[in-house]
């Protein structure tokens, strides 16, 4: 007898193996995870394990399925991302093989940091391109117009918005080349597990945001979901740029830090009217909006003196 979650899952699945309910073999349905975006289960097929995504609440106005599939397409041969099975542009199912004793990046543990910020290095290394950029600034907007008639919950968000827009100039006098960058390449995003030849490897899964942009956005957006403070930022992106980082690159990733972080306390104000709260995470964003504008002005002013 199927929970309601689980028939969801089991219907769903009929429809992409184009099979009755009563006649699909899957079995061991189980929540993975409930993420800020979408819904994962996992199941067993047949003799193997895969995870079925779900686009979650309000998820259609806010990801391009079309560019997702795009941006997959584009790194299904790299070796460091997660190769769907399936996929649907339209609906936003994704199927997804299960790796077996897989382990998320610990965001404290200096050997996961450096080797997934050698990851983050060799994508942008590859110069791969997409038709489609991810606009940090045109997104604010856009999350904000979902808002409708709503406003923000911060008295001050007018204020802290017109700082973080102070900085635009700056990033965009300064951002030299826009690359595929991944925009949410958090800790959780990169899975760690023992291939079949023993050795480590890393997938970095979950490119729904990713598109054409600095790639210096992926440092400042791990360090957004990390909670990080200053020095365990700058740590961050000296291990990044192993220990050459000019300050004109450090001041323009506490740009996106700041730019980032009214990003997602936008998104996060647009999820809570559809009725799903991020709590301390939203207010978090927040905070790092208005901290690192101070921080990037203080830096941008060193740099014209």
């Amino acid at each position: 007898m199927y929970t309601h979650d689980e028939r969801e899952v089991a219907d769903i699945l009929a429809g992409i193996y184009s099979l009755p309910p009563e006649e699909i073999e899957i079995s061991d349905i189980a929540v993975m995870k409930k993420g800020t975006t979408n819904r994962s289960y996992i199941y067993r097929y047949k003799d193997s394990r895969y995870i079925l995504r779900i686009p979650g609440e309000g998820t259609e106005k806010l990801i391009d399925r079309e560019q997702e599939y795009n941006s997959y397409r584009a790194i299904e041969r790299i070796n460091i991302c997660d190769n769907p099975v399936y996929i649907n542009p339209h609906t936003g199912y994704k199927i997804t093989q299960y790796i077996e004793n897989a382990r998320t990046c610990s965001p404290y543990d200096s050997g996961d940091i450096k080797r997934c910020m050698g990851v983050l290095r060799r994508l942008h290394n590859m110069k791969i391109s997409v038709p489609h950029t991810f606009d940090i600034f045109g997104n604010i907007e856009f999350y904000e117009k979902l808002w409708g008639d709503n406003k923000s919950i911060y008295p001050d968000y007018g204020s802290t918005k017109d700082n973080v827009y102070r900085l635009k100039m700056f990033i965009e006098a300064n951002a030299d080349e826009y690359v595929f960058t991944h925009i949410d390449a958090v800790p959780d995003n990169f899975l760690i597990y023992t291939g079949e030849d023993g050795n480590e490897h890393i997938q970095l899964t979950d490119w729904e945001y990713a598109g054409m942009q600095d790639p210096y956005v992926d440092i400042a957006m791990f360090c957004l979901y990390s909670d990080y403070d200053k020095e365990q930022i700058n740590n961050i992106i000296d291990i990044y740029f192993e220990g050459r980082c000019s300050d004109n690159i450090r001041a323009r990733i506490y740009c996106y830090i700041s730019a980032g972080g009214l990003l997602w306390s936008d998104w996060c104000e647009y999820k809570r009217h559809c009725g799903v709260g991020f709590g301390e995470y939203a207010r978090q964003q927040y905070r790092y909006a208005k901290e690192y504008y101070r921080y990037a002005e203080s830096l941008i002013k060193t740099l014209k003196d």
